[in-house]
């Protein structure tokens, strides 16, 4: 019996960061030159390949001529995350039903 198991990423995976130093390489920048060229420590664009920083992710995709949503978009997906709060939940007591649902949004 054969298992066969599927490498493929997800299509939402965010980019590995030596990926994102390659794109960033084939564009004629490094990342210490990038960081140097933003006004910043050479070593701070390094921070947004292993934890989210907004203002490198920015930086890094515009080097790279990308958006930062499509290097990064499991980054951006938790960003852009916008929770459904129930009308009830301020009504721990009650069950939500039709009526009181419908008592709750006329008030």
């Amino acid at each position: 019996m054969s298992v066969v198991t599927s490498s493929k990423k997800s299509a939402r995976a965010d980019w590995h960061r030596a990926d994102v130093i390659a794109a960033l390489h084939k564009n004629g920048w490094s990342m210490r030159g990038l960081s140097r060229a933003n006004g910043l420590s050479e070593h701070t664009l390094k921070t947004a390949l292993t934890a989210p920083y907004p203002k490198a992710e920015r930086i890094i995709a515009a080097a790279i001529g990308k958006e930062a949503e499509e290097i990064w978009p499991e980054r951006y997906a938790k960003r852009n995350f916008t929770p459904v709060i129930s009308v009830i939940a301020n009504f721990p007591n009650k069950l939500a039903t039709s009526a009181t649902l419908e008592s709750v949004a006329s008030n």
